[in-house]
């Protein structure tokens, strides 16, 4: 918990800095940081290890740069005799920020040309610095973050461990935010799950040519290090195991990171656009044995990038495709998430033909569309090998609802990989012979098992589950009320601090709880796509009324957002990036010192009057806001945010009930007229 407490509380203050403008920034500024503290504590530990042998260790940072000297400078307190932060010689403010800009980073950045070779830390070191900026103006900010990511420590395989997770966890949270950061998060139950039919082995190179932040790349590390049998496997992991390639900088620099922080100390990422190889120039020394990747899709490179592929196309993931087959060695292996119109769209018939011809397609794994969070995106994943043409193919279809609070997890694969090893017909898998296929090679997902399934239930089993769902019905109202009864004496303790001059609410005009939103591009609700990248909310009931592929409207910002509807008075609270629906979509951002939760839930309680179809966001403007201190918000927050997951789960109870009455009317007619 002190590591999700000091990530939660470093993203508050990066709210206030200016420079700093989504979770993508956020994760930068907090990432270098954690990075120069890991790696003092890394150099610390390898100093004492070489002590313990009787060596000496050289610091790759040194001097005033270390982080021990410029970040956190101690002395001893005569009070405790404890080492604490030295107020006098740390800096702060401008003189911080001067030392970062003009001194650290040049300083680190040089390690690029001080390195002997490419593959080692001190040039990974380089490589970061070199692309990495500072975002952070207030140098006070920064010495707020400096001195708690020094609390942390890194030194023992725990820490490390809960650290990475978090990290991790960061770096899903920038890939549900939407935008940009969509395009860098695979969930990982599903990594793991192709990572275990690929099955990858020390001594074969593991290869991702669209890494984003190297998830692959360090689960595919997780999984192989617990093979390790001697120092030659644990070099051979290190060293000469693990390539990834990266177009954008910002994923580059936190893959290269995320593989040094998961162990890799010299992680063979690289930075650059892997479709301007040309695929005739690539020789034998450059295949893989294993490619594992989710390769980006649409439409968006120059004409002389489409120039290096033998089937010429405009969509990205295809031309992936075809580097993939070409790099892969002879019977190296592979695991791709792609989208699955790749399966039977027309532009894609001749390149599905080139897989089927070179490689064994020997699975396909589809997947519902809730399963890559904010996206509406339907995906599946291919499994082939490359050497022998397919001839049959299994497919197994996930058949589950997933949304952001109920995602994919490892056990909803479980059968998938069970029944995987033989390829087994059940009623989520098939088999489908090549010989069958028309000249498009058309790979639709269409399960010739799956049967609607007939309830055999008697009348009284029918009851007994009504009884059992109605106690625990029972049971949560019960745990309600008692949520109910300590919201009320907590609001009745808000109210009497309220007539406290000094600790009381405030009530705000409605417009002064608000900061200016820049006005951003509207999708007519004509004009809205079934799927896309992105999604779309409105003033509608529905959360999410639509998709939208173009990011240059994409609404954006470091903190969620409330969204109210003028016409229909829905209120939404909204924390992924979106794209703004029709007209009457209003966006409310409040200011810093308000939570957008409890901001949110405040204006759901507001009765406004309704004037039909007419505007009624004039109504709000009417309006005062009560606001307690930030502390106060964010426990009201919590209460409400428990009472109403109990609601919820009540509320799916009643609906089973009801559909269990209707169960039981079928299973009684049946009964007397069979």
């Amino acid at each position: 918990m002190k590591y999700e407490n000091t990530f939660k509380a470093i993203d508050q203050i990066l709210w206030k800095e200016q420079g700093c403008g989504s979770e993508l920034d956020y994760l930068e500024q907090k990432s270098w940081m954690l990075f120069l503290k890991y790696l003092d504590d890394l150099e610390t530990e390898r100093e004492e290890e070489a002590e313990l042998e009787g060596k000496t260790y050289k610091r790759l940072v040194t001097g005033f740069y270390r982080w021990s000297q410029w970040a956190t400078p101690k002395k001893k307190d005569t009070m405790t005799g404890k080492m604490v932060l030295d107020t006098v010689n740390a800096m702060s403010g401008d003189d911080l920020v001067q030392f970062v800009d003009q001194k650290l980073f040049p300083y680190l950045k040089d390690f690029q040309n001080t390195a002997t070779t490419t593959d080692t830390l001190e040039y990974k070191i380089g490589e970061i610095f070199g692309e990495l900026h500072n975002k952070i103006r207030s140098g006070f900010n920064m010495r707020e973050i400096i001195n708690m990511i020094d609390e942390l420590h890194f030194q023992s395989a725990e820490d490390k461990h809960e650290m990475t997770v978090l990290y991790e966890s960061n770096i899903q949270r920038m890939g549900n935010a939407g935008r940009n950061g969509g395009e860098y998060y695979t969930p990982r139950p599903l990594i793991r799950g192709i990572i275990k039919v690929v099955d990858p082995k020390i001594g074969e190179t593991v290869y991702d040519p669209a890494c984003g932040s190297a998830g692959f790349l360090c689960e595919a590390f997780i999984y192989m290090k617990d093979k390790i049998k001697s120092v030659k496997d644990h070099e051979a992991l290190q060293r000469n195991t693990f390539y990834g390639r990266e177009k954008k900088v910002l994923p580059y620099i936190i893959a290269t990171m995320n593989m040094i922080f998961h162990g890799v100390s010299a992680p063979n990422i690289s930075h650059g656009n892997t479709l301007a190889t040309n695929l005739a120039t690539i020789q034998e020394s450059d295949r893989k044995n294993v490619i594992l990747a989710n390769p980006p899709f649409g439409g968006n490179e120059r004409g002389e990038v489409l120039q290096n592929f033998e089937i010429r196309t405009s969509e990205t993931a295809y031309m992936f495709m075809q580097h993939f087959i070409k790099t892969l060695k002879a019977g190296g292996r592979a695991g791709i998430v792609i989208k699955n119109t790749f399966l039977s769209n027309g532009d894609a018939s001749a390149i599905r033909k080139m897989l089927l011809e070179n490689c064994n397609l020997h699975t396909v794994l589809d997947l519902p569309s809730g399963v890559f969070t904010g996206a509406g995106v339907k995906t599946v994943v291919l499994f082939f090998t490359k050497g022998e043409p397919t001839e049959k193919i299994w497919y197994y279809q996930v058949d589950k609802h997933y949304t952001k609070t109920k995602p994919l997890i490892e056990d909803d694969l479980e059968e998938f990989l069970t029944l995987q090893k033989t390829k087994a017909e059940s009623a989520h898998s098939w088999n489908l012979n090549v010989n069958d296929l028309d000249d498009t090679c058309d790979l639709s997902v269409k399960n010739p098992n799956k049967v609607e399934v007939v309830d055999e239930r008697t009348p009284p089993d029918i009851l007994s589950t009504m009884i059992n769902l109605s106690e625990e019905s029972t049971a949560l109202l019960k745990k309600i009320e008692e949520n109910l009864n300590n919201a009320q004496a907590f609001f009745q303790t808000a109210l009497t601090e309220m007539m406290t001059p000094k600790e009381g609410w405030k009530y705000i005009p409605f417009e002064k709880c608000l900061q200016k939103v820049p006005k951003q591009a509207q999708v007519k609700s004509k004009d809205y796509l079934e799927t896309g990248r992105f999604p779309i909310v409105s003033q509608e009931a529905e959360l999410i009324s639509g998709y939208w592929d173009d990011e240059t409207i994409v609404y954006s910002h470091k903190k969620p957002v409330v969204v109210f509807g003028d016409h229909t008075k829905n209120v939404k609270f909204i924390d992924f990036d979106f794209v703004i629906g029709a007209d009457g979509t209003h966006i409310l951002l409040p200011i810093d010192d308000i939570d957008s939760k409890f901001f949110y839930y405040v204006i759901k309680s507001i009765k406004l009057r309704n004037l039909g179809y007419a505007r009624h966001y004039k109504l709000l403007k009417e309006t005062s806001i009560p606001i307690p201190q930030l502390t106060e918000q964010l426990r009201i927050v919590e209460y409400l945010d428990t009472a109403f997951a109990k609601i919820e789960i009540l509320k799916s109870n009643f609906t089973k009930l009801s559909l269990e009455c209707d169960t039981l009317k079928q299973s009684l007619l049946k009964q007397v007229f069979e």
